[in-house]
């Protein structure tokens, strides 16, 4: 069955049960694969292993969440108790930002609502009582053991919520003696609320503070608090970098990047227009197949520093960033990237349309093997 009923001309809910497990069906499949590209990134030298674990990390939460939702709306249509997911379908394909909002909440109460639940061994055991004596399907106690599998995934911590706080990895230090600085990784992800997409941000610092970042309690907190305030999706990498380079004078960002996952378009959930439409239309691929995943990497690299006037005899650094032309992206370079099945990359290459063909592609090939054909 189609999923129906919009709550604005964006948004649509999963009114029955067999449309909201076709579209975690297909999510499972596509953040399976998510890993494997990461892994592609790092051999082609696109990533240092530090930037790779973050990364994979990121996606992993991201997977979990999914796992998490699909659990929560395992019977909904089926059970009056269950709710209906929402997602959006023209921006992103992705849940609406509400979704993982209301998740973060549950998450807050899950020890609360576990300790009220029967076990996952009672609930089993009353199932079978109930279809031997009474010769019905158990849906509430069905139900009931979706929410209580549901709780213990958000039990077990790890998911991607719509804020995921910095964190700090060192890696390695830069010169000796009194200019020698610490390097970290700084990284940390949103989910954007008027995109409905995922985003993870990448940060190299050089701190020349007296104590490392990550066990500075007065510096840590605060810089915490500022990617988090800069972290919306309307600012350019410059606009955030040059923020931190002014508010931190002894922290020195030389790189930043934004990953922004999605959209992800789908002939049987999402609305799309232009080229991928025609591609979908044409690849006419089975169910679970019908599917390509967009992302965009954002990238400013820090050319060289400069040292302007601190006070009346002070002096701080500050850097210089290399910037594509046109220089208002405020980045280096920006590149974007499509993840695919075969049947659509066939499509793909038969129409040939020009916007796609600056894209790095990465194709699902017969057992799930991920072919990078740019």
């Amino acid at each position: 069955m189609a999923p129906a009923t919009n709550l604005t001309l964006d948004h649509q809910v999963l009114e029955d049960t067999v449309a909201t497990r076709r579209y975690f069906r297909k999510w499972e499949r596509i953040t399976g694969h998510l890993g494997k590209v990461a892994a592609e990134e790092q051999a082609a030298g696109r990533m240092t292993a530090e930037e790779i674990e973050a990364f994979a990390r990121a996606l992993v939460s991201l997977t979990l969440t999914f796992r998490a939702l699909a659990l929560k709306y395992h019977f909904a249509g089926a059970a009056r108790e269950a709710g209906k997911l929402t997602f959006d379908r023209v921006e992103s394909g992705f849940p609406v930002a509400a979704e993982l909002m209301a998740m973060a909440s549950d998450a807050t109460q899950a020890e609360r609502h576990l300790a009220g639940m029967p076990s996952v061994e009672t609930l089993k055991d009353e199932m079978v009582r109930v279809i031997l004596s009474d010769r019905v399907t158990p849906v509430k106690l069905q139900y009931a053991l979706s929410q209580r599998l549901y709780y213990e995934e958000l039990r077990k911590g790890g998911l991607f919520y719509a804020r995921n706080d910095p964190d700090a990895v060192w890696i390695g230090n830069e010169g000796g003696g009194r200019s020698e600085r610490r390097r970290y990784l700084l990284t940390w992800s949103v989910y954007e609320t008027t995109d409905n997409l995922p985003v993870i941000y990448m940060m190299t610092v050089e701190d020349t503070g007296r104590e490392g970042l990550p066990k500075d309690g007065m510096r840590w907190p605060l810089v915490q608090l500022h990617l988090m305030a800069q972290s919306v999706g309307g600012l350019t990498l410059l606009t955030i970098a040059r923020g931190f380079d002014e508010d931190f004078h002894d922290l020195h960002p030389k790189r930043l990047r934004r990953f922004r996952i999605g959209p992800m378009h789908s002939s049987a959930f999402t609305s799309q227009t232009g080229p991928i439409r025609e591609v979908l239309a044409q690849a006419r691929a089975p169910e679970g197949e019908d599917w390509a995943l967009v992302w965009t990497e954002e990238d400013l690299r820090s050319q060289r520093t400069e040292e302007v006037k601190a006070g009346w005899f002070g002096a701080s650094e500050r850097q210089v960033y290399e910037l594509a032309q046109p220089q208002e992206q405020g980045v280096t370079s920006l590149t974007r990237s499509i993840i695919l099945p075969a049947r659509p990359y066939q499509a793909l290459v038969e129409l040939d349309p020009p916007a796609f063909r600056s894209l790095r592609k990465y194709v699902v090939g017969e057992g799930g093997q991920i072919l990078n054909l740019r």
